[in-house]
């Protein structure tokens, strides 16, 4: 099976994502693409190293995803293929694989070298294409790059514990379509450095005593219905395993989210604080 991911901030108003998957299908006939996103913050390669993070383990091993973000290739970005818990990753590098490479150590990666074999006035998308369908057809990774032993990191999706080990400073490294914040901050992380102690998220001034089990995860009693809880503040653990904060029954356009009503925005401080 050959599967292709696709992550970008192309959006879907123009032509680009419809003539990159056509130069897939070209390419390789044989190749199942599927659309990761198309709608990350334009340039923001925290919130497509969130993005990737959270959704390529739902695809089989052997995967190859392209990420489209700040893909531009120069003198300080590379370009990149990197072969991760046995899946594939195609993009520049610029820091967006930071949040894999914290869990995992890679596999192998490989600076693309194979540029000069294209037409002049080829783009940096269609290069990563032709190494898409290399790797997807089960190419090595040597012909298309030499091997590499480390990548950039950005420090923002980065979580630091303090020295004394009591506290974990993250930051909101994405915000979801309902205005929930998720924070560079792991559940593993929080439990490697809590040793069984209790901890509080802080926030500005605000501040969440308890972790959540799921978004309803509310005490009903006779008195008291789901329904009541509507608009309270909740932080908990989401699928990709960071911690989130959120509010029940959120709706941006209506009754507000996380980040209007709690005043929460991409790249603001949350803090683990154990007690």
């Amino acid at each position: 099976m050959s599967i292709i991911t696709l992550t970008t901030d192309f959006g879907l108003k123009d032509h680009f994502v419809g003539a990159l998957k056509g130069k897939i299908i070209t390419e390789h006939p044989q190749a199942q693409i599927f659309d990761i996103s198309h709608n990350v913050d334009l340039f923001n390669i925290s919130e497509a190293s969130y993005i990737i993070s959270a959704a390529y383990n739902s695809f089989p091993k052997q995967t190859v995803h392209i990420i489209g973000v700040d893909s531009e290739r120069t003198p300080e970005n590379k370009h990149i293929a990197m072969q991760w818990n046995d899946h594939y990753f195609i993009c520049a590098d610029n820091g967006i694989l930071s949040i894999l490479t914290q869990k995992i150590v890679p596999q192998k990666i490989v600076e693309i070298n194979v540029h000069d074999r294209f037409p002049e006035g080829t783009s940096d998308m269609e290069v990563f294409v032709k190494v898409a369908c290399h790797l997807s057809k089960g190419g090595v990774m040597s012909v298309i790059g030499r091997e590499i032993s480390s990548l950039k990191t950005i420090n923002e999706l980065q979580a630091i514990v303090a020295s004394d080990f009591s506290s974990i400073k993250g930051a909101v490294v994405y915000i979801d379509h309902f205005g929930n914040c998720v924070t560079n901050i792991s559940q593993k992380m929080i439990q490697d450095t809590a040793k069984g102690r209790s901890f509080e998220v802080k926030f500005g001034t605000k501040t969440i005593r308890s972790i959540h089990k799921s978004y309803s995860d509310f005490k009903v009693t006779d008195k008291f219905t789901l329904k009541d809880f509507e608009g309270e503040r909740l932080a908990l653990f989401n699928e990709a395993d960071f911690l989130e904060i959120a509010i029940y029954k959120s709706n941006p356009s209506t009754v507000g989210s996380a980040t209007s009503l709690l005043g929460l925005k991409f790249r603001d401080t949350v803090t683990i604080q154990f007690t």
